[in-house]
């Protein structure tokens, strides 16, 4: 769906792979249906068209698949040109120019050198890419795709001959080669594991979701090393200032509800009435890749999806899902006539804001308009999560998704962008967000002013910075001071003059 360090340095979700993985050499007719779904990815029909020409339409097709335009441009820049900031836990990421350009971007790039940026995470002059760039998940990409990805990068996209600025991570996070031990713990460089026992269809789902969609990548909790754990696949994780939430089986708290065909109409449209819109880095994901892949490969990956394991977070043992919490109504009555100030307690100022900036669209009880174009605000994920991070996230980001199925879809954004309708302080935002939260979704969730701060700078920072100098710092002081002990033993075994002489 929408919009790369040690992997968590990433935080956010790049985007940009290939969709098939190399047929296992097994002979068992179910090794044929192996073979079959994980060859590489056909290029949509096209008639009497050249093999090139064809290669490249389907190399065009995984670029889709991996959603590479929503981080390699940049607002109201040129396709693939780069220069877009993309918020980390340790900075922000800049995405680079992938343009054939031969002087600012991937034109002098052999298809070698091509694969082992998108595979290994090695640019062309030996550096470590960081993992903002997933290319963990695209490990899994074929030979076929990744030649198919090279001719289209190469010959169907427009070079662009202008610079992007450099990353400029603080120390220590600036030393790309320490990437190489990272890749060392947790780069798995094979394709995806055969399981012959499994469909075609299921083999093609786990493929697209594991290497070009790279689901995991930004879906997944990760450890102090910010590596993704195995364990809790899909289980929910913070990526920049927005929450990819479990999307497991879970009946509560992941997706368990939904249905094949459910999943299949939020991939294409990026909403699902009465449940759940997808905003952020998703509604990018929906508007460039998702949405415009074909019904068959929609399909597969929602068999593949709703057939992980179902693991539970957060409140998941209490009543209902985040897709059913709240109910229609308003407290507005018994705060008119009552004086707005900076002193009025939080709940007047929070239903001041809503009734201003809110209910015009949403309704006056928070029950959506009637077409959904505006959902409603109770029985929906953003207002009943496993925290408030979404809620405050579409507060100050607003909302921008489109889809052909699904229409343009735009909620103006109440932060500090210049086409903000009306900038919210973050006391505000914090008491417009527990008003919704007590009369539409989760009463037990509050936030407070210094919880959008933290949305507001582009979501929680990782002690990992910390921890990396202190462990630095240590590092330094344990070699002085064995050089010091040396020293001292050095000059214990010189022998004594004096002593000598006698």
């Amino acid at each position: 769906m929408h919009k790369t360090l040690l992997t968590g340095l990433l935080a956010a979700l790049v985007a940009g792979s290939a969709l098939a993985q190399t047929a296992d050499s097994n002979t068992t007719p179910s090794a044929d249906a192996t073979a079959s779904a994980t060859a590489s990815t056909p290029a949509p029909a096209v008639s009497a068209v050249s093999p090139e020409a064809a290669l490249i339409e389907r190399g065009h097709y995984l670029a889709i698949a991996s959603d590479c335009i929503a981080c390699h441009t940049a607002p109201r820049g040129k396709p693939m040109a780069g220069g877009l900031a993309i918020a980390s836990p340790v900075g922000e990421i800049i995405a680079t120019n992938i343009t054939p350009s031969k002087t600012h971007g991937i034109g002098h790039y052999t298809e070698e050198q091509f694969a082992a940026a998108l595979r290994r995470g090695v640019r062309a002059d030996g550096a470590n890419l960081y993992p903002a760039m997933p290319y963990t998940a695209y490990a899994a990409l074929s030979d076929a795709d990744v030649q198919a990805l090279y001719a289209y990068f190469m010959k169907g996209v427009a070079p662009v001959d202008v610079a992007t600025r450099p990353t400029d991570l603080p120390f220590p996070m600036n030393l790309r080669w320490s990437m190489k031990a990272w890749n060392a713990l947790f780069l798995k460089e094979q394709p995806l594991p055969p399981q012959p026992q499994r469909s075609a269809q299921w083999l093609r789902g786990r493929y697209l979701a594991e290497g070009p969609a790279h689901c995991s990548t930004c879906h997944t909790p990760r450890g102090w090393l910010m590596q993704e754990k195995p364990d809790l696949q899909l289980a929910g994780a913070q990526v920049g200032p927005w929450y990819a939430p479990n999307i497991t089986s879970h009946p509560s708290a992941g997706i368990g509800s939904w249905s094949q065909d459910d999943l299949v109409a939020y991939l294409r449209t990026g909403r699902l009435e009465g449940r759940a819109q997808a905003a952020g880095s998703m509604a990018e994901a929906i508007t460039h890749s998702f949405s415009r892949l074909t019904e068959e490969d929609l399909r597969a990956i929602a068999v593949y999806i709703k057939d992980r394991p179902a693991i539970a977070t957060g409140d998941a043992q209490g009543s209902g899902s985040r897709f059913d919490q709240g109910k229609a109504g308003n407290a507005l009555a018994q705060f008119r006539g009552r004086t707005l100030s900076a002193e009025s307690p939080e709940e007047i100022r929070g239903a001041r804001i809503f009734s201003a900036s809110c209910a015009s669209c949403h309704g006056y009880n928070g029950q959506g308009s009637r077409d959904g174009y505006y959902p409603s605000l109770f029985r929906n994920s953003a207002t009943a999560g496993v925290n408030a991070n979404n809620l405050i996230a579409t507060i100050l980001y607003g909302v921008d998704r489109e889809t052909e199925q699904g229409g343009h879809v735009f909620m103006p954004p109440f932060g500090d962008q210049p086409n903000a309708l009306n900038k919210l302080s973050n006391a505000d935002v914090a008491a417009l967000s527990n008003y919704l939260l007590k009369y539409y979704g989760k009463p037990a969730a509050t936030v407070k002013a210094e919880d959008v701060e933290v949305i507001r700078q582009g979501g929680p920072r990782s002690p990992l910075l910390l921890m990396a100098r202190i462990g630095m710092g240590v590092a330094v002081a344990v070699l002085v001071l064995l050089l010091l002990v040396g020293l001292m033993v050095a000059l214990r075994k010189r022998p004594d003059p004096e002593h000598d002489w006698k």
